[in-house]
């Protein structure tokens, strides 16, 4: 059984080295954390910074070249008084060993040490929740610092054992289950509206869909599928189908348009209609038809709500033009100047400015962070269809099951797709009315009209 531990990284040699109290943005928790292990501590609820603090902790600094070879700092020991804000979480780091400077011939070394598959997470300020031997890792790093060794002897009992402690399950707010839509419309109907919010509506076929958009979802192992590469495949798409985007004023726009396309994005697709999604939430291949569908609902607060041309959706859009390690740069705890005097927010600035030339110089860093909804130019048929908005999704923002201050999350099972389809094609809610397109048109047309096969 492997153990869990804390594995904590800064670049700043002078913080790691001096300090008993650490900080760290909530967009940075869990970065290469497996998945399911990421899945119940991401609402950072009291059961999550309870086992957070059970566990044994690196702190260390990110790996760096030396005349020898590289080198990190490590320090080891747990966390207490932990502190959950809105833009970050605050701990106190108690040391048990100080490993000092460990020097490693070649980065594998350092990332085989402490079992990680990505050698670029040692390059990386983050936080995660690691699994793996502890006492293998304690091992290797005695072995490279031996005057270490009083401190190691005294790393037993309760300090190892810790790393058995298991992670809490995730929490959905799930309201109901559905096995027809006269049970999803009573659900419905049972939520309360006011003028303050709009609804929306995602649904899916697989009832453990996560809230995160194509671009930001990560292989089991907690490492990135393709949010290192976001600025190539926009461009890449863009080159070799120039003409397509011609139309598009914005940078949003384009990226509506390449999420139809099927490119990696940081925009999720819901919707205002209820029966829209729950359609989603039903259809689906044969073997997939037995396995429960879920819609989830996004009550949004109205000025959390954008329109396609507002200068929020501008600044959180043009980070797709921005190269990955100049997105490293970005430190949204600095004050608005602060910030605009850095020269990521001045890249930023000139992509923002080519599409509005008369943008303020002023990025607020609050906003570059946030989740905001967005309603599109109704540019196509699908968007037409399916009365469409999307959320979009800031620098390392994430969305909790819990949701956020301005968005609101619950979740209906679905159950009976098959029962459920048939009901919803009885009011035109079909493959047709909801993917408008010549093809899909055809397919359903071809599964409504097939003759049964003939029995002998």
């Amino acid at each position: 059984m492997s153990d869990s531990f804390n594995y904590i990284a800064f670049g700043n040699l002078d913080y790691v080295k001096d300090v008993d109290e650490i900080g760290v943005g909530r967009g940075r928790m869990f970065e290469y954390t497996p998945t399911e292990i990421s899945k119940g501590l991401e609402n950072l609820d009291q059961d999550s910074v309870n086992f957070l603090e059970k566990l044994p902790t690196f702190f260390c600094t990110e790996i760096s070249r030396r005349d020898t070879g590289f080198s990190m700092l490590v320090r080891y020991g747990h966390i207490s008084e932990t502190q959950v804000g809105r833009k970050d979480v605050i701990t106190k780091f108690v040391p048990v060993a100080e490993f000092g400077e460990v020097e490693f011939e070649d980065v594998g070394q350092a990332a085989a040490l402490f079992g990680f598959e990505q050698k670029f997470q040692l390059y990386r300020s983050h936080w995660a929740v690691r699994q793996g031997d502890l006492q293998a890792i304690l091992n290797g790093l005695v072995e490279r610092k031996p005057d270490a060794a009083a401190d190691f002897a005294e790393l037993v009992g309760d300090e190892l054992a810790a790393a058995d402690a298991q992670p809490p399950p995730q929490k959905k707010n799930i309201i109901g289950v559905a096995e027809s839509v006269e049970d999803f419309l009573k659900i419905l109907e049972g939520r309360s509206q006011d003028a303050t919010h709009e609804i929306f509506y995602l649904g899916h076929e697989n009832a453990i869909f996560e809230l995160t958009p194509s671009l930001l979802r990560k292989w089991p192992d907690g490492g990135w599928q393709f949010m290192p590469n976001e600025d190539r495949l926009c461009k890449e798409l863009l080159i070799a189908h120039h003409d397509e985007f011609q139309g598009d004023q914005y940078c949003f726009d384009r990226l509506v348009r390449m999420q139809h396309y099927g490119l990696p994005t940081r925009l999720l697709d819901i919707s205002s209609n209820p029966l829209v999604a729950l359609f989603f939430a039903c259809y689906c291949p044969a073997e997939l038809m037995e396995i429960d569908g879920e819609v989830i609902i996004f009550r949004v607060l109205n000025d959390s709500v954008k329109y396609f041309d507002s200068d929020t959706v501008s600044c959180l859009s043009n980070l797709s033009n921005l190269t990955y390690t100049q997105k490293n740069e970005i430190e949204l705890s600095l004050d608005t100047d602060g910030f605009n005097e850095t020269d990521v927010a001045k890249k930023l600035l000139h992509h923002i400015k080519s599409e509005k030339g008369f943008f303020e110089g002023r990025i607020v860093p609050d906003d570059l962070g946030s989740i905001v909804c967005v309603k599109a130019k109704r540019t196509n048929l699908r968007i037409k269809s399916q009365i469409g908005a999307f959320l979009l999704f800031g620098h390392e923002a994430t969305l909790p099951e819990t949701g956020i201050e301005s968005v609101e999350i619950a979740r209906v099972t679905v159950k009976n797709k098959q029962h459920i389809l048939d009901q919803l094609n009885a009011i035109n809610v079909n493959a047709t009315s909801v993917y408008p397109s010549i093809d899909q048109t055809a397919t359903h047309l071809k599964m409504r009209y097939r003759q049964p096969a003939v029995q002998e």
